[in-house]
């Protein structure tokens, strides 16, 4: 069974609230969550928090739905860099499980993706990107086992972000993949942006296709009412035979 895990849960001063989201999350079948500690240096000056201890949000850890074992919680740092001095590893961060990192220029998320030593890069893909996403930095993200992050809360509230989120997350998948072939279940995933769906979208890269498959034999074939097959060739010896077989072949053909 496939482990889920949501890993960009807000951190609230409300433990009350926090400790009801972690407990929707085990309800709906997460088996780990991450507490998101989000900093942003230059507008709010703020300093790194030292994460909660989870003992203290949580008295008793829910079970996991279709699961025996309780929900694991981590804790997450994610910094909102608009500068390079905004992203400064430092003791502090090895307090969380996970470091984030959300880089407003171009310049900085070339850094990010080459150099920067995260876990994850965050993508505002809710607005216009100041900046394309380009094949180099991004393999190289890839290459060091770093990863994208792109947040859907905003596309489901709002039709332009929505509009923003696919566009911003397919010009990412550009960068990443060779777009001339995906794999059928990416091709699937495109067809419900296309209102088809579930079933609609997985019959155009299968059923549909062996329908195509079929139209085309059935063409060659006048309809399925005539179909020639070529017959393999025998050994030498059996291949001899009598004038009067011959001459019968050649008046039924």
């Amino acid at each position: 069974m496939s482990v889920f895990m949501d890993l960009n849960i807000i951190s609230s001063n409300d433990k009350n609230r926090l400790r009801s989201i972690v407990e929707t999350a085990a309800h709906l079948g997460y088996s780990t969550v991450a507490i998101n500690y989000v900093v942003e240096p230059q507008q709010k000056k703020q300093e790194i928090p030292k994460p909660q201890n989870v003992s203290d949000v949580l008295d008793k850890f829910p079970v996991v739905q279709g699961k025996s074992s309780p929900v694991k919680v981590l804790n997450r740092l994610t910094i909102i860099a608009s500068d390079a001095s905004h992203f400064r590893p430092t003791n502090e961060y090895k307090s969380f499980d996970l470091v984030a990192v959300y880089p407003k220029t171009e310049k900085l998320f070339h850094a990010a993706c080459m150099t920067f030593d995260v876990d994850i890069i965050c993508i505002a893909v809710a607005e216009k990107q100041p900046f394309h996403f380009k094949r180099a930095p991004v393999n190289g993200a890839i290459d060091r086992g770093v990863f994208f992050e792109t947040c859907y809360a905003a596309a489901i509230r709002d039709t332009t972000m929505r509009r923003y989120t696919i566009a911003n997350a397919i010009m990412l998948l550009y960068c990443m993949v060779n777009m001339t072939l995906l794999g059928p279940y990416d091709i699937a995933n495109l067809g419900l942006l296309f209102s088809l769906s579930e079933g609609d979208a997985k019959a155009a890269v299968s059923t549909n296709c062996r329908s195509v498959l079929l139209h085309g034999e059935t063409r060659a074939t006048a309809s399925g009412v005539v179909y020639t097959t070529k017959k393999p060739k025998t050994p030498q010896k059996q291949e001899e035979e009598s004038p009067i077989s011959k001459k019968a072949k050649t008046e039924l053909a």
